[in-house]
């Protein structure tokens, strides 16, 4: 059910509610820039979309209204101020509709865990909303407008594997061949994003030789540098190269914030991890797995290791947001 084709109930005359899930995000290679006027960051990124969702349900109603459920959902910002609430008004406002809908939110990915839960609820929400008002916009305009709600929306609409430029919302596709498998080191509490971006400018502050010139000059000059190789080795599935070019430059503002990571990552790669990683803006905490089965034998070995709250298993390319089908 999208764009202007809508199922009415039968019983009461009214389109049918939908339910969207989109996908956890994570970042394979994240090269930051220096702090811009308007406070962001240029980035040079590549997402990969795992197969961790959360669901946005959207029913017909009097008022703009919303719930959540689910992992962390206790701590999630209300009205206004949470993402799904924004991203139904956005839409509302540019095709003219009334934004009365019901948001039911139920998560699956953790809050404040650089995995991009919030990004990937906005994208629910827009496609949700769009299905259920009919309102048929296309895939550039719904893109439009994920980026102006947040830097990885973009992507959470995408999903798959894509090169992210400027805030991260201006995307090309990346060819990742075959099934990448994950785990991910679940914290026992999240960390927001612009409070590890400031301890990045902080650092990088403290170690400039030459205060007064920006550092980095551009992302590509930055720690993590070009993602060229690490394309290269998504494309010809060179599962333990990809493991030896993971780079994140938030990494080293998210353990000074949680020096515990550390130890973290540390087990990870103990207990026989290609790869480790912190996530974004962490604090979770990611391990490339050879196969299906490496993953599941390192997620119960990390979990039993007793370093992070829960480990799991995931795994990409997914797609973006889409509807679910059936009941």
């Amino acid at each position: 059910m999208t764009g202007k084709e809508q199922s009415l109930s039968p019983l009461v005359g009214v389109p049918e509610p939908v339910t969207v899930r989109a996908p956890a995000k994570i970042n394979l290679h994240l090269a930051v820039g220096p702090s811009r006027p308007d406070g962001y960051h240029d980035l040079v990124t590549v997402f990969q979309a795992l197969s961790r969702y959360d669901q946005v349900t959207a029913t017909p109603a009097r008022t703009l209204t919303m719930t959540a459920s689910g992992e962390g959902a206790d701590e999630l910002p209300a009205g206004s101020d949470n993402l799904v609430w924004r991203a139904a008004e956005l839409l509302a406002l540019r095709t003219g509709v009334e934004p009365a809908v019901h948001l039911e939110l139920v998560k699956g990915i953790p809050v404040a865990g650089g995995l991009a839960g919030g990004s990937a609820d906005a994208a629910a929400t827009l496609v949700a909303c769009d299905s259920l008002w009919g309102t048929g916009l296309g895939r550039t305009e719904l893109l439009q407008l994920a980026a102006e709600l947040g830097s990885d929306v973009a992507f959470s609409l995408v999903g798959g594997t894509a090169l992210g430029t400027g805030r991260g919302e201006r995307l090309t596709r990346v060819l990742a061949t075959g099934r990448w498998h994950w785990v991910l080191g679940i914290a026992h509490s999240g960390l927001f994003t612009p409070a590890v971006y400031r301890e990045l400018d902080r650092l990088r502050a403290a170690t400039d030789p030459e205060p007064d010139t920006p550092y980095p000059a551009s992302p590509l000059h930055s720690p993590a540098g070009s993602p060229d190789a690490l394309i290269n080795a998504l494309r010809t599935h060179d599962i333990a190269r990809l493991g030896m070019l993971l780079a994140n430059d938030l990494q080293p503002a998210a353990v000074s914030l949680r020096p515990q990571l550390r130890r973290v990552l540390r087990t990870g790669a103990e207990l026989g991890a290609l790869g480790t990683l912190v996530s974004g803006s962490g604090p979770t905490c990611l391990y490339l797995a050879r196969s299906a089965e490496h993953a599941v034998r390192l997620a119960a070995a990390l979990a039993g290791a007793g370093v992070c709250r829960t480990a799991c298993v995931a795994h990409g390319p997914v797609p973006g947001a889409r509807v679910v089908d059936g009941p």
